[in-house]
């Protein structure tokens, strides 16, 4: 037997189940911007552990650099310490030579969102960070989540007030450009933990040197605030490194680590 179809139970299953998973995420105990591999990683690891994540990204679809590997030849290479990562996720990979993996970047990247949303990752994708929310507790400032608006109000330049996302971490995954961190001091004339007290902005490629950058300036920057993957690259001044990923992996780990023991 044919069941009915009503076009009203389905907008409204679609607006309730949103507004809920929304509304419980108004507060979190971190709250990721940007989903590369980086902040999915991050994410993945602190929703196994049992802390409430939000991911947002300005994108329908998550998973940033990582879909077209190099110039659109989707595969990634990945070092012996990015390996254990693939391992970790299941994430299947060929020996090239010695230290060097071979990956399909579109099993990599669609399994490791995977993973992080079945891991407990609520992700918000079409969301942009406009501003953050920094406070004052007894006597030092704080940040302590972000403003959000839809990605296509900013595009079209629309006059939309945003909603304030709040959460105990906020983690800058948003890559090159670095948008919180750049926001964050721009607008609050704060120093952060850096070689200038700001955004440096990242060096030249060096890919020996831009991996390990990219895990070394992996840090807290300023009171709950932390940078990761291409980001911490951009704020610390570090080299860029290409379409080897074993970095931006291992920073997401890392960065998970940090705001852990924080949380804890």
């Amino acid at each position: 037997m044919d069941l009915e179809l009503d076009e009203k139970v389905i907008s409204r299953a679609i607006i309730e189940r949103y507004m809920e998973k929304l509304l419980d995420h108004i507060e979190s105990d971190c709250v990721i911007v940007g989903g590369g591999p980086a902040g999915l990683v991050c994410g993945y690891f602190l929703a196994r552990d049992g802390y409430k994540v939000s991911l947002l990204d300005k994108k329908l679809s998550v998973g940033g650099g990582m879909w077209g590997g190099a110039m659109m030849f989707n595969e990634i290479v990945v070092q012996e310490d990015g390996r254990q990562i693939l391992d970790e996720f299941g994430i299947r990979y060929r020996n090239y030579a010695d230290n060097y993996y071979t990956a399909d970047s579109v099993e990599a990247i669609t399994t490791l969102i995977s993973k992080a949303v079945k891991a407990g990752v609520t992700i918000f994708n079409g969301f942009e960070v406009e501003d953050v929310v920094l406070k004052e507790r007894e006597g030092a400032y704080r940040v302590e989540g972000v403003v959000v608006n839809w990605s296509t109000v900013n595009m079209a330049h629309l006059p939309v007030d945003p909603i304030v996302m709040n959460a105990r971490y906020t983690i800058d995954a948003t890559g090159h450009d670095a948008i919180v961190a750049t926001t964050l001091v721009r607008k609050s004339g704060i120093r952060i933990d850096s070689p200038t007290g700001g955004v440096v902005g990242e060096k030249p490629m060096w890919a020996q040197v831009g991996e390990k950058g990219t895990v070394d300036c992996t840090k807290e920057v300023f009171s709950g605030f932390v940078v990761c993957g291409m980001a911490a690259n951009a704020v610390g001044g570090a080299h860029r490194m290409g379409p080897i990923f074993g970095g931006m992996l291992n920073s997401g780990r890392k960065a998970a680590t940090l705001v852990s023991n924080g949380l804890r």
